[in-house]
């Protein structure tokens, strides 16, 4: 089959549905059939080999508390309606097939099978209900409806009710292994708790902190490493920090592909504190593949991957003293530690990306 995966945000920059679009990207390729991405690309010199169809100039706007680096241009309409007369698809993939505009100008103009993948949650879906009447009428157009996990699909049934099939996110299990080896600076003998995430609100690492200058006092030989590009609020944090007169908390930045893995293995213990707006939680699964045990709030869809007090611990969320309580649970219980981790492994090989690769393809099919 010739296959369309459209991505709704900047393929450049690193974030969960372009990640998973260029998973399936990969695995479809590998099974015999020719793929090719629709996008938009803050660089235009990125090395690919025809696979790339760059369409507008993607901008940054406000969404449901993050940033989004979406596709806009007063010529787009046009340039995907030649795009798609010209390659003739057999299936257009669309992620987030309501997202304007490149997904919906796509899911508009398309004459081919229709899929469309729905990954958000919001609480307050303003976009869904100022728009309704229109996005009424677009998402009939799509042929099929695929969502990531129970919390997705309830979201967007609640507002366009239909069959939704769930496909969940997928995780490299050789990528994301326990045989990976950890980063040797932070093999010194103290407790490693790892947060990975970009420095927005909603990922609740101020709750963290807070947690974590409790645990500091109980447990001096312990750290705070977070991984994720930094925002605006990075100065707010160090500034909580500084109050708090905290030690060992490192600010790691942006890490590659390569050596993300290695801050899982070289964590005991994940912490994701998240207040509100995830729907699935592929930090989460990147941590169990890992073997590495999660701390993490009981909402949406990280309550739908662990299991609380086997693979992880589940807290609610903005509780500070519940995330210390937890915490201090797993630095004292090593045993404890290595026995989740063992069962988040043995999940999250049930979402490896070749079994959700299969699944789409079926789906296609």
């Amino acid at each position: 089959m010739k296959i369309a995966l459209v991505c709704p945000y900047d393929y450049v920059y690193p974030g969960g549905v372009a990640s998973h679009v260029s998973h399936l990207k990969d695995h479809f390729t590998r099974m015999g059939h020719k793929v090719k991405i629709i996008t938009s690309l803050s660089k235009r010199g990125l090395r690919h080999n025809g696979d790339l169809i760059a369409i507008g100039k993607p901008l940054s706007v406000p969404s449901s508390g993050s940033i989004a680096r979406v596709s806009l241009s007063p010529w787009l309409p046009y340039q995907v309606k030649s795009v798609l007369e010209r390659e003739k698809f057999d299936i257009v993939h669309i992620h987030e097939p309501l997202f304007p505009m490149l997904p919906l100008s796509v899911l508009l103009q398309s004459h081919s099978r229709t899929v469309g993948t729905f990954h958000a949650y919001h609480s307050k879906p303003r976009a869904y209900w100022l728009g309704k009447p229109v996005l009424k009428k677009c998402i009939q157009c799509l042929d099929g409806r695929i969502a990531v996990s129970q919390m997705a699909r309830q979201f967007v049934s609640r507002h366009f009710p239909g069959d939704y099939e769930i496909i969940p996110n997928g995780i490299d299990i050789n990528q994301f292994s326990p045989n990976v080896p950890p980063l040797g600076e932070f093999c010194d003998g103290k407790l490693n708790i790892l947060f990975v995430g970009r420095m927005e609100k909603r990922k609740g690492l101020k709750y963290l902190i807070s947690a974590y200058s409790k645990i500091k006092r109980q447990y001096p030989k312990s750290r705070l490493i977070v991984v994720g590009p930094g925002t605006r609020l990075r100065k707010d944090y160090e500034k909580q920090i500084e109050e708090s007169n905290l030690a060992d908390v490192v600010f790691a930045g942006y890490a590659s592909a390569e050596e993300l893995p290695r801050y899982y293995r070289t964590a005991d213990i994940f912490c994701a504190p998240a207040t509100s707006h995830e729907s699935f939680g592929i930090v989460l699964l990147e941590a169990m593949a890992s073997g590495t045990p999660v701390v993490a709030s009981n909402m949406g869809g990280y309550a739908e991957l662990i299991e609380h007090s086997n693979e992880g611990l589940l807290v609610p969320p903005k509780d500070v003293g519940a995330l210390t309580y937890a915490l201090s649970s797993l630095i004292t219980d090593t045993s404890l530690r290595q026995q989740m981790g063992a069962k988040g492994r043995l999940k999250a090989e049930a979402y490896s990306w070749e079994r959700v690769a299969q699944r789409v393809l079926n789906y296609y099919e």
